[in-house]
């Protein structure tokens, strides 16, 4: 059962994520730079702060108490990871929803779940998972197995990106064919993106003793429950201030730059619809890792826990570059293999979600 409320927890978490940018799409009127550390005030500083206050109330003294190494790598990995976050706004401009959520998630999920356990076989800890993992155990295998599944679909849906560019014309508009598309540089970002992305759950590893002192708090008065649905919700407070710092000075220098600070009272623009979905955009995207943290405390913090949030995250980021007509004026051999991309995933999510019965 623990298992699979991880797995459902992941799929929660997947579709705030692969849903968020949705709302910003919405907003008229406004720079990308505008929108999105407004948005980013929600899911970077508010609703976490909101988040920890009502799940965890001693979550300050658990920071405080907090040795600073541990509190600065927390924040320094937050700190990569927000350029990685920053990158992928970009990378959702000039490709899409669909490709650009596949590629930089693609390469978060590989950086995010092989890296931690590569450092833990050079640097062993108690209960943490090394590379042998992958390669010693049943589970392991079929988790390795899942990942190599589900590059097979972010290649696919790769694939479809390329043919969906040569069915376009540059920068014309067509239905409601995003203008912005652009493959090459679009590239350049989904990759920095995605390998500063996987930051993330270095910082949860960084900033596990935070997590594991909420969790013995938790434990100590609510004996024989298991873990703690919302250990992680006092390290993200951390890791998203390093997120933080870097988008707000990112997009105040652009704010200043392209003389966008008008965008906040501009009254031409519907404001109050426009902060509004601003903060849904931002607080769907929190919900993420709230939802993520929840399937960890199920499944554990190892590899097939971040590829399954990878995993979902990139499935629905294709289903709704579909809904959304994203690939509108393309040919239907691109159609047909993005929705081939997007059956590979699921078929991945159901391999790396069946690895863990196998523990």
């Amino acid at each position: 059962m623990n298992a699979l409320a991880g797995v459902i927890f992941h799929f929660i978490g997947g579709f705030a994520s692969g849903s968020f940018y949705v709302p910003f799409k919405k907003v008229k009127g406004w720079s990308w730079e505008s929108l999105w550390i407004i948005g980013g005030l929600f899911s970077w500083l508010l609703v976490p702060f909101l988040a920890a206050y009502t799940t965890i109330p001693n979550f300050m003294d658990i920071i405080l108490a907090t040795d600073l190494s541990t509190l600065f790598y927390t924040y320094f990995f937050g700190l990569l990871w927000g350029i990685g976050g920053l990158t992928y706004g970009l990378g959702v401009r000039y490709l899409g929803v669909s490709l650009g959520g596949s590629i930089i998630l693609g390469l978060s999920m590989v950086f995010g779940s092989l890296m931690p356990s590569i450092y833990y076989y050079l640097y062993p800890a108690a209960g943490k998972q090394d590379i042998n993992y992958f390669f010693t155990t049943t589970a392991g295998i079929c988790v390795l197995v899942g990942l190599l599944i589900c590059l097979l679909g972010v290649i696919l849906c790769g694939r479809a990106g390329v043919e969906k560019e040569k069915g376009l014309k540059s920068s014309v508009l067509v239905g409601d064919v995003n203008v912005d598309y652009n493959l090459k540089a679009g590239l350049v970002v989904a990759i920095v993106s995605g390998i500063l992305s996987a930051c993330f759950n270095f910082g949860l590893e960084a900033g596990k003793s935070m997590a594991t002192e909420a969790n013995e708090l938790w434990k100590a008065t609510h004996p024989n429950q298991g873990e703690f649905l919302f250990q992680n919700n006092v390290t993200y407070i951390i890791i998203l201030w390093g997120g933080l710092t870097t988008n707000l000075i990112w997009c105040i220098y652009l704010n200043v730059k392209n003389s966008t600070f008008s965008d906040y009272s501009n009254k031409n623009t519907p404001l109050g619809r426009n902060y509004l979905l601003c903060a849904l955009a931002g607080t769907t995207w929190y919900l993420q890792f709230f939802f993520y943290g929840m399937g960890e405390s199920r499944l554990g913090n190892g590899a097939s826990s971040w590829i399954l949030h990878m995993a979902f995250i990139i499935l629905f980021s294709n289903l709704w570059g579909v809904l959304l007509k994203e690939w509108k004026g393309v040919d239907k051999k691109a159609y047909r293999t993005i929705v081939a991309g997007i059956v590979v995933i699921i078929l991945s999510i159901v391999v790396v979600g069946f690895s863990k019965t196998l523990e």
